[in-house]
């Protein structure tokens, strides 16, 4: 299954979903639609996901052309970028990020919804740049970096825009892994295919119980965020 902007592969029983639109992957509402229809067929197919970018990057974050412009299309946007996170958070099977870059902004907020993220050698960047852009976070994706930052680098991430690199993104709680970049997928599709192994309920169950209390509190955070976003670009 394939279009403009995202591929669905289903590879020794992994699915693989890729996200490139040529560019820095934006998280506009297009790639959403693309994206949402992939993770549909992966849970249809019910295996393991591999979410990936292009060469370069995983994703830059939203479509700023559309926050510009304002009006509905930027709330839905920004909406739809959070619940796509959830999406992620609450797939009914294991979820890899294969980041082959950056990941900024709503970039890093979906790569640190995935389950196991794995990251490249090189000098790539993996940051919420939302206070270095002039933007307050928003309390849902100040939840989804609590999930996964270490404590003592969250108020680094949320507060100083902290970019943080391959050299120490593991310790700071924002990938799992890194290889070389000609070994991400290898590496990818092992882990993937090692998961595959997992009892699936056991696994969805102890998801739920794990991340319920998240989950309420990035909804929380949306539905107060999203009262701010009417206010900015529906005025």
């Amino acid at each position: 299954m394939s279009n403009q902007l995202a591929t669905y592969e289903l590879r020794e029983g992994v699915g693989i979903v890729t996200v490139d639109d040529g560019k820095a992957n934006a998280i506009s509402l297009p790639m959403q639609e693309s994206l949402t229809s992939a993770l549909d067929q992966a849970e249809t197919d019910d295996v393991p996901v591999i979410l990936t970018g292009r060469e370069g990057f995983f994703s830059a974050g939203f479509d700023l052309k559309t926050i510009a412009a304002g009006g509905q299309d930027a709330v839905d946007m920004l909406n739809g970028g959070i619940n796509l996170a959830i999406r992620l958070l609450e797939f009914p099977r294991p979820v890899i990020a294969a980041s082959g870059g950056h990941a900024i902004a709503m970039g890093v907020f979906l790569l640190l919804s995935c389950d196991f993220r794995i990251g490249v050698q090189g000098a790539h960047r993996y940051t919420a740049n939302e206070v270095a852009i002039g933007m307050a976070m928003p309390l849902s994706t100040i939840e989804i970096l609590r999930q996964r930052v270490s404590p003592a680098a969250l108020s680094r991430a949320v507060l100083l825009a902290e970019v943080f690199g391959a050299h120490n993104a593991i310790e700071n709680g924002l990938l799992d892994s890194v290889v070389e970049p000609d070994q991400l997928m290898n590496s990818a599709l092992t882990t993937a295919t090692s998961f595959a192994s997992l009892d699936r309920s056991a696994h969805l169950h102890s998801k739920r119980r794990l991340r319920g209390p998240l989950i309420a509190a990035i909804r929380d955070g949306l539905a107060r965020d999203n009262e701010a976003w009417r206010a900015q670009f529906l005025r």
